[in-house]
């Protein structure tokens, strides 16, 4: 449920708000103020009678800010004066609109500073006396971080976002989190509030002489110090840290381990440091010592060795173990409490000779100065195998003893202080003159105590009070252990004070909140207490030596080095600098450019102008961005307003040229709803002016004549003009008579309409901001026709539907059998003979220079039509003969099929009235359109096996609204670019049109039922070919056409119109689209039309035969079991829909013997499922495709050939391959087929014993695993697999064998694996891995890795990516 805060700051439910009377006033604020607030929004729900004042003190008081230090404006128009501060009027007098309406306004900055952010110490004072919640806001992930596992012990309804994203709260300043580096910012702000630390930091002076500072750790820890200590941001950037690590953009995407970071970033320092007075800063600091040692329990001898350490690694919960340590005191006590080695495990003792009992443990011999504590959360769960973090509450103190953990027991005798051996250890061992080289008393500095002093028992212990450390930092993490958030509490030793360092934010926060990272439930649950504990808890602890002799206060500014004071300098001046350059970036309007350069076209850029620019400035900026200098000179140049998606322009801006850039866009935004055009004219023209309000016309004058349309003029109107005004207003600007104007106005695509009504509106009409009109002023007959009539729709509809195609067109060698086939159909039910010699085998030229007289005709022939009756067309045969028929003569032989040929030509080509058929012996009937071969869902070998329709549009083709585009003139004064069209077919009811007839077709793709409408039902679509130019196409110009061409037209028809220039009907030939990256698709759905093709998209034509209704084409592979690899490509072939597979073989096996050589019994073969290189279900001869077998586009069949006759007969029956193992010679044996009659595991392993005569008590299988043959290396085999599996079923789990094809790999369990030397193992391994490595079939599946955490001390891993 949504809450909003109500007159008295209460959350309560925005249902009931709303319920009250009075109505209310929804106020939504954007923060402007910082980066970081931009995306935030407040929402107020106030009444309309709350005035403006009291408005400043509610969004005051929700955002966290002062109230007085910030202004409010309108969200839409920010230019305008922000609210008055002081007002008394009320939101619904001051322009607030009531009633659930959104009010948008934007807090911005007052007087160029931003908003101070409310104190929040009032609550730290007296924690005693103040409620908990009000200490909880302070603590934990912020709810933007999203962080997993937040608990909502840190949530509270006080709490504000902004009230901890200022530095003036706390002093501090946080660290922004490049991605997933919350690990990293907690250490460094751990390392900065350390004192020794960061002042050690400073004294290290950089010398760039000898280093890059780019990759110098130390150097740009420094500078990140510096600007932590002296920067006036809110928070900084760690970039140029993790850029000296060796690190690119990725590893911000890394979340790793903080105690990880900590000892991979130590070591990088020490050697950065090394041969500098830093060198032993780490030690100095971090490091302790502590001795691992065994004693005999016997003799009482030792054997020990000392090592040193960074942190201290503390258990949470022990191995085995449910019940957890309850402190940092109790896991310190069991670190170092000894174990009793006894039983298996005794320890031999050097002195006594035996193994005997023994003690082993730790014992602490040094503490650091700095002691780090490790609670080890993270853990491994061996029930669930997955990594799982142990949110247990482990309690720790603010300071910590230490002196109860040095063992400070009296040592009896010197040999017991001997160093032998590690003891414990297995490997390696640690003698006493290397230990005394190696762990020397002289390299550390007493802070602690020690317990190795050279040559005597004596034990030093220091006063109590020097084993004190006090707590200063808890790294806290927030989540689980496959992710999650960290963030430190960190102490000032300055104050005393705890903060907590968020990445960015950073406040103050009291114990309490402290001891709420300890873990576990925050309260009494019950039962499931342990589900609900908190999973934000302290996972690295921090302390320090109370020593007032070492504890080292914060080196102040003044007493910086002066290597730091430079720095300091240096960086001040470079942040000045950025706030400066940050200034101008708020105060630039970035906008979207555009110009119709004269020479390169529409050009598109950015305009990025300052808001006081004036717009005279701004326009030489335009110009000079748009390279206009030496085209068109300054003055024939302006910038107007312009809707790039609509192609308007909004208005000029006459006598502005002074006024700021800011006023006229409407101030600084991140976007506009508009953008800027810089217009051009010629110096003789004048700049036509634009007024708000207009709207702008496209006017295209249309030719019934000739037959075209012209380029469109520009023409501006006014939305209340009548339609008679408007027919005014265009004659002035053509010429044309407005008496016998008639005005289309095409709104959308497939949407024109003329306006005919004098008084009508032009808004009443549909006119928009940016419209398209057609008109024509004639004194033709075509007025008085109806509309859907005319020429000048006709004209229209076509001019809105062509498209340019480039056509690629196969080679071809004279005399094929092309020529024949196309004869046959031309010819009709005729059986003479054709003479190869002659026909259709005319170039491309010819055929388009015979065309085009033919076309001259043919436009006569239209316009004559016209005027004859449709009785008088009905009893014409064709008006191709009447033009030109060479005869007409049924019995004659080779003239006839020319002729037939010839007018079959001129039909193509001409692009006229001819059904998709052959035509009829008898010259007194018409052409008869021949039924379509549908199904077209061939895919070539070379082509892709993405289906088709994919990339096919959908079968409707008038749904769509596209936008305007350029004409191009056709040969016959057509212009093919525009986007009318229309669905109407009644204006082509009755006639006999001269263009070409396409058939709906809606049943030629096997995907489509028989459903569609009928064949009678023909539309006339328009089709032109002429040849290609060198600049049309990269393609050879020989062999490419330029075909415009109805897109409304269907596949099927599309393809019979390419008939002539092919070469061979349309079944023998195949479309391919050409996509950009010049990939090919088969275009196979012969009833859907081009309405997806565009302007010069590319088609390539290849031969080959297309598929009928219900016919696949299929590839056949060979299947050869034994085979290196056994998968091999033969023939692509067709299966049809209702064929068995026993006829699907008799097809195949004629094509396999010429194809591939192959002379096979039909008796033994076999086909069967593939599935990748898998054989799958065998299919019986009897089966059917569709009905019994699922058959697709681009289908896969193996072919396998058989031994002997086939043995399956049924379905109920099993194939299984299977192949013997043999241990003693590490071999595997060829493939064996065995023949199932049931899922029975006993009658598999009963059939195997028989074909391999091992006695079935003895004998073993497993199932194959991976893709077929399964081959997993011999040195792998006998162990890897899961032999003989507890199942009575094959087709149960582990085996899942439930279809034909499955692997199964047996052996005779009594034969001994081959012993091999390690030299031979070797060889085999070698051997193994170069076999499985060339059959490509040892495919390894890992998961993802974590990526290791590493610094690289030489800038990246590229250079050194072995470096650690």
């Amino acid at each position: 449920m949504e809450m909003v805060p109500s007159e008295e700051n209460q959350f309560v439910p925005k249902e009931i708000q709303n319920a009250a009377e009075e109505p209310r006033v929804l106020c939504i604020i954007q923060d402007t103020t910082s980066a970081k607030t931009v995306n935030e929004r407040l929402t107020l729900n106030l009444p309309a009678s709350t005035t403006l004042s009291k408005l400043y003190e509610d969004v005051a008081h929700k955002a966290g800010y002062v109230n007085g230090t910030f202004d409010l404006a309108w969200g839409n128009t920010p230019d305008m004066a922000p609210l008055d501060h002081s007002s008394e009027m009320s939101l619904s007098d001051s322009g607030f609109e009531p009633g659930g309406k959104r009010n948008f306004l934007q807090l911005t900055d007052k007087d160029g500073e931003q908003p101070q952010i409310v104190s929040d110490e009032s609550g730290t004072a007296d924690s005693s006396g103040v409620d908990d919640s009000s200490q909880e806001r302070f603590i934990g992930p912020l709810p933007r971080d999203s962080t997993a596992g937040c608990s909502g012990d840190y949530s509270s309804p006080s709490y504000s976002y902004s009230s901890i994203l200022s530095k003036s709260d706390t002093g501090y300043v946080g660290l922004v989190n490049q991605a997933m580096t919350c690990y990293l910012n907690s250490l460094l702000q751990t390392l900065f509030m350390t004192p020794e630390f960061r002042n050690a930091l400073y004294n290290w002076e950089f010398e760039e002489s000898e280093e890059d500072p780019v990759t110098s750790i130390p150097y740009q820890l420094q500078r990140l110090f510096v600007l932590l200590q002296t920067s006036k941001k809110r928070a900084i950037e760690t970039t140029d840290v993790t850029r000296s690590f060796g690190w690119d953009s990725s590893e911000a995407w890394q979340q790793h381990d903080v105690q990880e970071l900590c000892r991979v970033m130590f070591d990088a320092l020490e050697q950065k440091w090394k041969q500098t007075e830093q060198a032993d800063l780490i030690n100095q600091l971090y490091q302790g010592k502590l001795k691992d040692y065994v004693r005999c329990l016997e003799c009482g001898y030792e054997s020990w060795r000392i090592d040193t350490y960074l942190d201290i690694p503390l258990v949470i919960r022990p191995f085995g173990a449910s019940q957890a340590y309850g402190s940092v005191e109790e896991a310190l006590q069991a670190f170092i409490q000894p174990e009793t080695l006894d039983g298996p495990n005794q320890y031999f003792c050097e002195r006594c000779k035996k193994k005997c009992d023994a003690r082993k443990g730790l014992r602490f011999l040094h503490f650091p100065y700095l002691l780090t504590l490790q609670l080890k959360r993270f853990d491994f769960d061996y029930t669930t195998m997955h990594r799982i973090k142990l949110n247990d509450r482990m309690t720790f103190p603010e300071e910590l003893d230490m002196s109860p953990f040095i063992d400070v027991e009296d040592e009896k005798s010197p040999q017991t202080e001997s160093c032998t051996d590690s003891g414990a250890e297995n490997e390696g061992s640690c003698h006493s003159d290397q230990m005394s080289n190696d762990f020397s008393t002289d390299d550390c500095v007493d802070e602690g105590i020690c317990l190795d002093s050279t040559g005597s028992t004596e034990r030093v212990l220091k006063p109590k009070s020097l084993l004190t450390f006090e707590l200063f930092s808890v790294m806290v993490h927030s989540g689980s252990a496959a992710g999650g958030h960290y963030y430190a509490c960190i102490k000032s030793f300055s104050d005393g004070q705890w903060y907590s360092f968020n990445d960015q934010h950073v406040s103050k926060i009291t114990q309490d909140d402290i001891r709420k990272t300890y873990g576990g439930s925050s309260g009494s649950r019950g039962y499931y207490s342990s589900a609900f504990a908190s999973s934000t808890n302290a996972y690295m602890l921090i302390y320090r030596l109370k020593d007032p002799s070492r504890n080292a206060k914060y080196l102040s500014v003044d007493d910086f080095p002066e290597h730091i004071k430079s720095l300091v300098q240096k960086e001040k001046e470079s942040e000045e600098q950025e706030k400066r350059q940050r200034e101008i970036e708020r105060n630039t309007c970035k906008i979207k450019l555009f110009c119709m350069h004269p020479v390169k076209m529409m050009m598109e850029s950015k305009l990025e102008v300052h808001k006081d620019k004036t717009l005279r400035e701004a326009t030489e900026m335009a110009y000079k961005l748009m390279e206009l200098e030496g085209t068109a000179p300054l003055d024939c140049c302006r910038l107007v307003k312009y809707d790039e998606f609509h192609e308007y322009l909004e208005r000029s801006y006459e006598g502005e040229e002074d006024t700021p850039m800011g006023l006229l866009l409407g101030g600084v935004k991140s976007s506009y709803m508009f953008d800027l055009l810089l217009e051009t004219r010629r110096p003789e023209q004048v700049f036509q002016p634009y007024k708000p309000g207009e709207v702008m016309v496209k006017v295209h004058v249309v030719d019934l004549k000739t037959e075209t349309i012209t380029t469109p003029i520009s023409v501006r109107a006014y939305l209340n003009q009548t339609i008679t005004e408007f027919k005014q207003l265009i004659a002035q600007a053509t010429g044309l008579s407005a008496d016998m104007m008639r005005v289309v106005l095409e709104r959308c695509y497939n949407d024109l309409r003329l306006l005919y009504v004098p008084n009508k509106t032009l808004k009443a009409e549909g006119f928009f901001r940016s419209n398209k009109v057609f008109v024509e002023s004639s004194e033709s007959a075509d007025h008085q026709v109806a509309f859907t009539d005319s020429l000048l729709w006709k004209l229209l509809d076509r001019h809105g539907n062509t498209i340019r195609l480039l056509v690629l067109l196969p080679e071809q060698s004279p005399g094929t059998l092309a020529n024949r086939t196309l004869c046959q159909k031309v010819g009709g039910d005729s059986d003479v003979p054709f003479d190869g010699s002659k026909g259709n085998r005319k170039s491309v030229e010819a055929i388009l220079e015979e065309s085009t007289e033919k076309l001259k005709n043919l436009s006569l022939q239209q316009q004559q039509g016209s005027s004859t009756s449709d009785s008088q067309k009905s009893s014409d045969a064709s008006d191709f003969e009447h033009i030109e028929s060479p005869t007409q003569e049924a019995d004659t032989n080779s003239s006839l099929c020319m002729a037939a040929d010839n007018r079959e030509l001129e039909n193509r080509i001409k692009a006229t009235a001819g059904c998709s058929g052959g035509a009829s012996s008898d010259p007194e009937n018409h052409f008869v359109c021949e039924e379509r071969s549908d199904s077209e869902v061939n895919n070539d070998r070379s082509t892709s096996s993405v289906d088709s329709d994919i990339l096919s549009s959908s079968h409707s083709s008038d749904t769509l609204c596209n936008a305007d585009s350029g004409p191009i003139q056709l040969a016959n004064g057509l212009d093919s670019h525009s986007i009318t069209s229309s669905r109407r077919s009644k204006a082509h009811e009755g006639k006999k049109e001269t263009w070409d007839t396409a058939e709906e077709d809606s049943g030629t793709d096997s995907e489509y039922d028989d459903n569609g409408k009928s064949k009678s039902e023909a539309q006339y679509l328009y089709f032109r070919v002429e040849p290609c130019s060198q600049d049309d196409s990269s393609w050879d110009a020989q062999k490419c056409l330029v075909i415009h061409v109805d897109k409304r037209i269907t596949l099927a028809a599309f393809k019979q119109n390419l008939e002539p220039y092919v070469g061979v009907t349309s079944t023998q030939f195949k479309v391919f689209r050409v996509y950009a990256n010049n990939q090919e698709f088969e275009s196979v759905r012969l009833n859907e039309t081009l309405s997806s093709f565009s302007d010069d998209n590319k088609i390539t034509i290849r031969l080959g035969r297309a598929l009928k209704k219900g016919e696949y084409r299929v590839k056949v592979y060979q299947l050869l079991v034994n085979e290196t690899e056994p998968c091999k490509f033969l023939v692509d072939t067709v299966f049809a829909k209702g064929m068995t597979v026993r006829q699907s073989k008799e097809e195949l096996l004629p094509q396999l013997k010429e194809q591939c050589k192959l002379d096979l019994s039909i008796d033994r073969v076999r086909l069967r499922k593939k599935t990748w290189k898998n054989p799958g279900t065998v299919f019986l001869d009897y089966h059917v495709y569709e009905e019994d077998i699922s058959i697709s586009s681009n289908w896969e069949v193996f072919l396998e050939v058989l031994n002997e006759p086939e043995k399956m007969k049924s379905m109920s029956q099993l194939a299984v391959l299977t192949r013997r193992w043999s241990p003693a010679t590490m071999k595997l044996g060829p493939f064996q087929e065995i023949i199932l009659e049931s899922s029975s595991v006993e009658e598999l392993k009963e059939k195997l014993s028989e074909v391999s005569d091992i006695p079935l008590e003895n004998l073993e299988f497993a199932k194959g695993r991976g893709t077929f043959p399964c081959d997993i290396s011999v040195l792998e085999i006998h162990q890897d697999l899961d032999w003989n599996p507890k199942v009575s079923t094959l087709n149960v789990w582990p085996l899942y064998i439930c279809d034909d094809g499955a692997v199964v790999f047996y052996r005779d369990s009594t034969e001994e694996p081959m012993e091999l030397s390690e030299d031979e193992r070797n060889e085999l391994m070698k051997k193994e891995s170069s076999r499985l490595l060339k059959t490509g079939h040892r495919v390894s599946y890992s998961p993802r890795k974590e990526k290791a955490l590493k610094i690289y001390l030489d800038g990246g891993p590229a250079k050194d990516p072995g470096q650690d």
